[in-house]
């Protein structure tokens, strides 16, 4: 494993000062957004000459692109909007293949409206499930046509809410190109601390060997998220457990600002067991 970062943790536009940032504050890889690159996350046209310069850039500092974010609300109620984000998620995947980043993330969705990511009842509906079912067909043609691997996570806001429900969709769908991202924190909550454990053995059980990037959140005992390592979360249990199931990829932190990304980076880098 590896220590990495969300690129959108910094604010710069500017991807030679978001990836030196990345590098001094001791982080190998990246999860990276097309802001970081000037673009919208889900851009209508591509700058193919920053996404050049970005990856050789980051080839020269040696920081990998671990994964490229592609998120949009997958279950959104109305179908117009969701037909309305696919090309911006197309261009996602050209960039991905571009600049030789193997994994597109994705949001399984909501029936919010407003917020993909914030819970609502219909999410558990068969409704929401078909449609969330009808995006995810048409994007794993796309990837699959590309050689890409997608990523949908486990977020407790959305339709795929649990590890449970995203062995459900993995089985159902049966692609090879269809891959977890596991995040602790959100499958523990505030409300599952003292059995955390628990959790992430189940979680790890049920998806270990379709994990392809697991992130390094940390909440405290109010729920909020905090630097790696200065919260509730057991990370280094959670990383043991990953270890035990043949994970080595990308640890990539998130959800602090920018000031605390060195703090951060030497906690994970001691996580994964190569201190700077």
């Amino acid at each position: 494993m590896y220590p990495a970062i969300f690129s959108r943790t910094y604010p710069s536009k500017r991807i030679k000062e978001v990836l030196e940032a990345i590098q001094a504050d001791g982080f190998e890889g990246a999860q990276i957004n097309l802001s970081s690159f000037g673009m919208d996350s889900l851009p209508t046209r591509l700058d193919y000459a920053s996404i050049a310069a970005g990856a050789a850039e980051a080839e020269r500092l040696g920081i990998s692109f671990a994964a490229l974010s592609g998120t949009y609300n997958m279950a959104h109620p109305d179908p117009d909007i969701r037909s309305a984000r696919r090309p911006g998620f197309l261009n996602v995947l050209k960039a991905a293949k571009a600049t030789g980043t193997p994994i597109v993330t994705l949001c399984t969705g909501s029936r919010d409206a407003d917020d993909m990511w914030n819970a609502h009842p219909e999410n558990t509906t068969p409704s929401a499930w078909t449609d969330l079912r009808t995006e995810l067909d048409w994007a794993l043609t796309e990837a699959h046509a590309l050689g890409l691997v997608l990523a949908i996570e486990p977020e407790p806001g959305n339709v795929v809410r649990d590890s449970k429900i995203a062995r459900k969709l993995l089985d159902q769908i049966g692609s090879a190109h269809l891959k977890i991202i596991l995040d602790a924190a959100n499958l523990i909550g505030s409300d599952g601390l003292a059995h955390q454990s628990d959790i992430i053995a189940e979680a790890v059980d049920l998806l270990g060997s379709n994990i392809v990037l697991a992130h390094a959140k940390d909440i405290d005992t109010a729920g909020k998220v905090t630097t790696p390592g200065q919260g509730a979360i057991d990370l280094p249990g959670f990383v043991a457990m990953l270890a035990a199931a043949g994970f080595d990829g990308a640890l990539p932190a998130h959800g602090f600002e920018a000031d605390s990304s060195a703090t951060a980076g030497a906690a994970l880098a001691k996580l994964c067991g190569h201190p700077s």
